[in-house]
């Protein structure tokens, strides 16, 4: 196969991570062109006259036409989706893995205001002073209180150029500091690193983006310099929603050996059954060359351990997958959230597009990944007594219209005996993990409390592991055979 053409992606969310390819070209065609029903489409020509004339006011024949769209795509499955022009520029922006803002992570404080987690190294808001731990109160003069994150992430971001004054309390300072920050554009990293231990590295990977597979190699580069005799290594894919597929191949042919089959799709296109391998060809997005062919080749043995938890979708699935597969390393944590469906992006105008599932994917092994995800090697809960904001996330198993797991056998009977109530959106999951926040402190990953990790470290070292404790199992009464008479 030749080199890809089509950039893989998974889109970012809360409830799950989208894998899709890109293709900037017209919809794409089979052999022979589908017959249309004609009589639905006249159908849907009255109902489309009928509105304009009866309807009690106007309503914009654009609405009528893209509302029509939207409504088709998403009855398939919750990850097909009409991509308006925001959507579809939001779409691209986070694979590229830049934006146009301040340069901060965020998140809500318990009173309210916008509370600064950090500032992006080299950004705007770094250079002009702003530290984790301070506290936005207005912005542009306006109060942030009462108005929802996203909406104030709204107002933080612009055109590159332009100006936005943030009024600031920051813990030990009397009076509230006022800054004015210029807009740039914000590249910002998914890969970080560190030695968490003598001779032991974490590496973590937040999101796959396109520059992830350049990123990461540096990243594991500088800790060999760090530590040439490196014992063990944790590859940290929690909360990792997905990202760009040819980021997932690269990430996983580091450690696998050369030219090792990563994952295959299947579909009704002949585009859509191929197998992938950890080849430059196939990772390669940035790079002239090949942005792994420099590791050391100790990255091939090193002891692996692959931390992942209900938040590791898609991308961080099909990584987890292909090692736990060669057996290349340990996973460690609970158990994925089970996207193993493909989407793809086709470009309907300049602006706007549709993504649409057209493939499964499966690890080296032929696992489909899909509404079951990658259970562990070592279950281990976030804490030490429970499982944390994990006990309250949805699967993909949970999600209205999902795609059964065609190799498996229970498949049929897992969807209909899923919860009661599943759900096809991200609020009822939001409120349930806002409630939980409310009296736990959110896990900050790689942090001296991080507890997966340090029982990941134990593993490495040959040390005791505290596993999950197993759920209940409630007994159920053997059916006894009928005497014979």
């Amino acid at each position: 196969m030749g080199k890809l053409k089509n950039t893989g992606l998974i889109g970012l969310g809360v409830v799950a991570g989208v894998a899709v390819s890109l293709q900037f070209s017209a919809m794409a065609q089979k052999n022979v062109e589908p017959t249309l029903p004609l009589e639905e489409l006249r159908q849907l020509a009255d109902v489309f006259s009928l509105i304009k004339s009866d309807y009690v006011e106007p309503v914009e024949d654009k609405k009528l036409l893209t509302e029509a769209i939207s409504g088709m795509v998403a009855s398939l499955d919750p990850h097909s989706a009409y991509l308006d022009k925001k959507a579809y520029a939001e779409l691209r922006e986070g694979s590229e893995g830049k934006f146009v803002g301040l340069g901060i992570e965020i998140g809500l404080s318990d009173d309210g205001y916008i509370k600064i987690v950090s500032p992006i190294e080299d950004s705007p808001a770094y250079r002009a002073g702003i530290k984790a731990g301070d506290l936005i109160t207005r912005l542009d003069g306006q109060p942030v209180k009462g108005s929802s994150l996203d909406e104030n992430v709204k107002r933080m971001r612009g055109e590159p150029g332009t100006k936005v004054s943030l009024t600031i309390a920051r813990k030990d300072e009397p009076q509230p500091l006022s800054f004015v920050i210029t807009r740039e554009e914000i590249h910002q990293k998914s890969v970080k690193s560190k030695m968490i231990a003598p001779g032991y590295a974490w590496v973590r990977v937040s999101q796959f983006q396109e520059p992830t597979v350049d990123d990461m190699a540096a990243q594991i580069t500088a800790l060999y310099k760090q530590d040439p005799n490196i014992k063990g290594m944790v590859l940290d894919l929690r909360n990792d929603p997905g990202g760009v597929l040819q980021g997932a191949i690269g990430v996983a042919a580091a450690f696998l050996p050369k030219d090792s089959a990563i994952v295959s799709t299947n579909g009704q296109l002949p585009d859509s059954k191929q197998v992938f391998y950890g080849r430059a060809e196939y990772y390669s997005l940035r790079s002239e060359g090949d942005a792994l062919a420099k590791l050391p080749d100790a990255i091939k043995k090193v002891p692996l351990v692959v931390l992942v938890n209900t938040g590791s979708a898609s991308a961080s699935e099909i990584v987890a997958g292909a090692l736990q597969d060669y057996k290349r390393g340990t996973i460690i944590g609970t158990q994925t959230f089970g996207k193993g469906s493909v989407q793809t992006i086709r470009q309907l105008t300049a602006d706007t597009a549709v993504k649409l599932t057209t493939a499964r994917y499966y690890t080296p092994n032929g696992r489909s990944i899909q509404a079951k995800g990658i259970v562990p090697d070592l279950m281990v809960d976030e804490n030490a007594t429970n499982d944390g904001l994990n006990s309250l996330r949805i699967r993909e198993a949970d999600l209205q219209k999902h795609l059964i797991n065609d190799r498996d056998k229970d498949a049929d009977k897992a969807k209909d005996t899923a919860k009661a109530a599943p759900v096809n959106d991200e609020m009822e999951e939001q409120l349930r993990i806002i409630a939980l926040e409310k009296t736990q402190k959110p896990l900050e990953f790689g942090s001296k409390d991080d507890f997966q990790l340090n029982q990941a470290l134990n593993h490495l070292k040959g040390l005791p592991v505290q596993l999950a404790k197993p759920e209940p199992v409630v007994a159920q009464a053997e059916a006894k055979p009928e005497p014979k008479k």
